[in-house]
Parts: C-alpha cells; sequence; structure tokens
C-alpha cells in the first residue's frame, strides 16, 4: 500500500482487501491501529484545525470515503485503485469481521441508532458478534466519559466503531485512546443512519460520477448547506491551488 500526500494528508492508496490484512495484522498482534476517513470535508476541518491535521498524519491508514479525494488524486498525478465510502463498506468490513470472528463494539449516534445498525448487521449475518453498542450523547469527559470506556473495555472489542460525527469522532479518539481496550479504531462518521435504513444510498448513476453529495444534500439540507455548498468550492480551490504550485515547482 503506498502513502499519497494530498493536500496535507496522507492518503492510503488500497484496495479493501489490502485494508482488510492490515486489520488483520493489527488484530493478530495485539496491535493499535488506526484507520482514518478521508474526504472533502475532511480535508477543509483539517486545514483549520492543527490537531486533526496532525492526527492524520500519525494514522496508520487512511481509506478514501469520498469522490473529491479521487478527482484530486487524479489532478495531483495520482491513482487510487477503490474508494471505501462507508455506506458500503461497512457491510465488507463485516463480512470480514464475521468470517474471522472478530469482536465488535459501536458506539455512537442517537439513543437506539447503534443498536438498529446492529440489527441490520445481524439480519444479514447472524455470526457478527458485535460484543457492546452505546449512544452518542453522552458527556465527553468526566464521570459519565469514563463509563463509556467502562464499557467499551468490558466487552473486549477487537474493533470499535466510532461514530460521532467528524470531527468530534476524531477528537474524542485522540483524547481517549490511551484507556481503550480495542485493537483496531475506526471513526465512521454516519455509517450507523446507512446501517440502520435511516439514509439511503444515491443513484448508481449519481454515486458512480462522484456526485453523491448531491442527493445527501437533499436528503439533509440542513446539514450539507456548509458541508457541501460551501465546503466543496473551497475544498476545489485548494485543490486547484496545490496543482498550480506543483506546475511551477516542476517547471511546466
Amino acid at each position: 500500500m503506498q502513502q499519497l500526500p494530498i493536500l496535507g494528508i496522507k492518503i492510503t492508496s488500497a484496495t479493501a482487501d489490502e485494508i482488510h490484512q492490515a486489520i488483520d495484522g493489527f488484530v493478530s498482534t495485539g496491535g493499535r491501529g488506526f484507520i482514518l476517513s478521508a474526504n472533502a470535508h475532511a480535508v477543509n476541518l483539517a486545514r483549520t484545525r492543527p490537531w486533526l491535521a496532525d492526527f492524520f498524519k500519525k494514522a496508520d491508514l487512511i481509506h478514501v470515503d469520498g469522490g473529491g479525494i479521487i478527482l484530486a488524486a487524479r489532478l495531483l498525478g495520482h491513482s487510487i485503485p477503490q474508494r471505501l465510502t462507508w455506506a458500503d463498506w461497512a457491510w465488507d468490513l463485516a463480512r470480514h469481521f464475521s468470517k474471522n470472528n472478530y469482536t465488535l463494539f459501536l458506539l455512537g449516534g442517537p439513543a437506539g441508532l447503534a443498536e438498529q445498525a446492529a440489527a441490520g448487521l445481524r439480519a444479514v449475518l447472524p455470526d457478527l458478534n458485535i460484543v457492546g453498542c452505546h449512544h452518542g450523547y453522552f458527556k465527553k469527559a468526566g464521570p459519565e466519559n469514563e463509563a463509556v470506556i467502562q464499557q467499551i473495555n468490558q466487552a473486549t472489542p477487537d474493533i470499535l466503531w466510532v461514530g460521532l460525527g467528524m470531527p468530534l469522532q476524531e477528537r474524542w479518539l485522540l483524547d481517549n485512546h490511551a484507556k481503550l481496550n480495542a485493537k483496531v479504531f475506526m471513526p465512521c462518521g454516519a455509517a450507523y443512519k446507512h446501517l440502520a435504513g435511516w439514509l439511503k444510498r444515491g443513484p448508481r448513476w449519481m454515486c458512480d460520477h462522484h456526485l453523491e453529495w448531491l442527493w445527501l444534500l437533499l436528503q439533509d439540507p440542513k446539514r450539507g448547506l456548509i458541508r457541501y455548498l460551501w465546503g466543496n468550492p473551497v475544498f476545489i480551490y485548494y485543490c486547484f491551488k496545490e496543482w498550480i504550485q506543483m506546475r511551477n515547482y516542476s517547471g511546466e
């Protein structure tokens, strides 16, 4: 797997199978692997939050979760073999976990969502070993936070999915990972909403042409106004800025 520098973030150029093999390595060795997600929103956030940019730099793997990264990579002369958006990839991950009997804990979302996501997964994969769920509406410091950490540790999961939304999920992991006994940490954004059926995938033609952001905007306009209508132009601006700098540096 190759690490590609794109807009200040090292993107992992890898297929799903390659990342699954990396997860196998973390679990078998008892290591602490951090697998983060990158999309245009993540890049925009990292530009204004040094702690988040630093977290991305220290992560073991950063998979591509947005079509904007694919397009940015092409513009900058790189190739990404596969986009791994959580809406699809969560199912492939779960199959891999079930096949290898890995234990999984789901953290995040409003009350009941993680449980609904777990039920959706078990309906398709009855052997998937989900050892616990907890909502994300808890105080992120103090006794309440410590109680959540204790619940996770008592469940002894191999993999912890954290669906608190970006960048809260990354901030929580950064602050608390040393207290957690999981072997692989994966922020998963809105994955539970897809698994539970709260969010529907866009039409295949939109997904294939990197236009799913428009579908998500139509489903949730309040969330999408800033993230997409403002965020996407900002992302495009910095993509072309880096492309121009690269051309100037190479003397083209």
